[in-house]
């Protein structure tokens, strides 16, 4: 780099959290095979197998028999990043890594009223991974969320029209977090690969979440679904090896100390439609929005830090909505088709950390009745992301360009359902 980098590190500038990059924000929508096929268009209205419960409790209501479900997405995402105007140029290849998101349903009929059910899948998650020896590493590094919603919910038909349903979610969050010297290695004669800052932590979290639908006929219905914000209040082990957070803390002896961290999954709200207009065709729609706006700093704080502040961010986002429509085709007894296409807004400001972009997924799929009680869902989707330049102030008080070179992903997904 032809500019000279301060020795100090800003707590402010040293970590970000960071999670998906091929959802708004940091989300995960791949809860089953037969919603990607569909680019998830009408998932809280259509009820077509037990994985509607992630996006609809009331949809309970539509089974007559126990039927249970798994599905497991792979996800190949490609997302190059490359400095604008800078000596020597740098360019990071492939940062989200490739990763498997699996889930499983169960929903089981009481009577012509009620139905109860469970659901275990991730609505945020996933990371993003810099080369150790990258020369922003204080900015992006390595950084790991896992999630999992274990979600019990019970439903009630009010009447032969409309029903409704709830549930409460336990949610398990897992982060690990790692940022390196890069550039500023020089200063301190050591490698840029060494961290520079470690945190990790995991917590239990409550929330909960509601559901109506509202069917006119057989043939044509509405969902309308609500899950609650939750806050992952974090409390792990914080490690800095430079001293800009604690006191003392160098290179050569790092200090650690016990922080704690607020990281916000944000409310979401979805609108489906489904029409059946033949006996073979059927459209079928979403309006999903998700309160990004509640997103607003990271701000971990420790008695051991400066003041007591460890770090903060204040990020950048706003609420955003993802369009979806799409169309299914009844084949044959045994076979359907389906396809959709979903434009998913950016819902915050792009950073190395959260490269976020508006996208466009275009997908595909089928199902595979082999019996009356065996079921195969598969799914593909194709994800483009928007490419567009960024700016971030390293730790020299200085805004650096940034481009997304690339941002692109494949997803597949393959699903069986069993009804008894």
């Amino acid at each position: 780099m032809d500019r000279k980098i301060a020795p100090t590190l800003l707590p402010a500038t040293c970590i970000f959290l960071s999670f998906n990059t091929f959802a708004a924000g940091f989300q995960v929508n791949e809860h089953s095979a037969s919603g990607l096929g569909r680019a998830f268009a009408g998932e809280a209205a259509i009820a077509d197998n037990a994985a509607s419960l992630a996006h609809n409790p009331a949809s309970m209501t539509r089974f007559d028999r126990i039927q249970i479900a798994g599905a497991l997405t792979l996800l190949n995402p490609e997302v190059d990043i490359e400095t604008l105007n800078t000596e020597p140029p740098q360019r990071y290849n492939d940062i989200a890594p490739f990763a498997a998101i699996p889930a499983s349903y169960f929903i089981q009929p009481v009577n012509d009223q009620w139905a109860w059910g469970l659901a275990l899948f991730s609505s945020y998650g996933v990371a993003t991974e810099y080369p150790t020896e990258a020369h922003f590493g204080s900015l992006a590094g390595k950084t790991d969320l896992l999630t999992i919603n274990i979600n019990p919910n019970l439903a009630w038909r009010i009447n032969e029209h409309l029903s409704v349903g709830a549930g409460v979610s336990l949610v398990y969050a897992d982060a690990e977090l790692k940022r390196h010297f890069g550039g500023l290695s020089t200063a301190y004669g050591i490698s840029p690969s060494q961290d520079l800052v470690k945190m990790t932590g995991d917590t239990w979290e409550w929330g909960w979440n509601a559901g109506i639908l509202w069917e006119l006929n057989a043939n044509h219905r509405f969902g309308l679904n609500y899950r609650s914000q939750v806050d992952l209040d974090f409390s792990g082990e914080f490690v800095d090896s430079q001293g800009a957070s604690i006191p003392g803390a160098s290179s050569d002896t790092p200090q650690k100390t016990t922080s704690d961290l607020t990281v916000v999954l944000p409310a979401i709200a979805e609108f489906s439609g489904y029409h059946q207009f033949t006996s073979q065709w059927a459209l079928h729609y979403s309006i999903q929005w998700t309160q990004w706006s509640e997103f607003k700093e990271l701000r971990a704080t420790s008695k051991e830090c400066r003041n007591s502040l460890c770090l903060l961010k204040e990020e950048d986002f706003d609420d955003s909505f993802r369009y979806s429509i799409g169309a299914t085709y009844f084949l044959s007894p045994q076979w359907t088709l389906r396809a959709g296409y979903s434009y998913d807004e950016q819902a915050g400001a792009a950073t190395l950390s959260i490269p976020d972009a508006s996208r466009y997924w275009y997908a595909t799929g089928a199902t595979y009745r082999y019996t009356s009680q065996w079921s195969f869902d598969v799914g593909i989707m194709y994800i483009r992301g928007k490419r567009d330049t960024f700016t971030e102030t390293y730790v020299d008080g200085q805004e650096y360009p940034f481009r997304s070179a690339k941002s692109d992903a494949w997803a597949g997904s393959a699903q069986v359902n069993y009804t008894f």
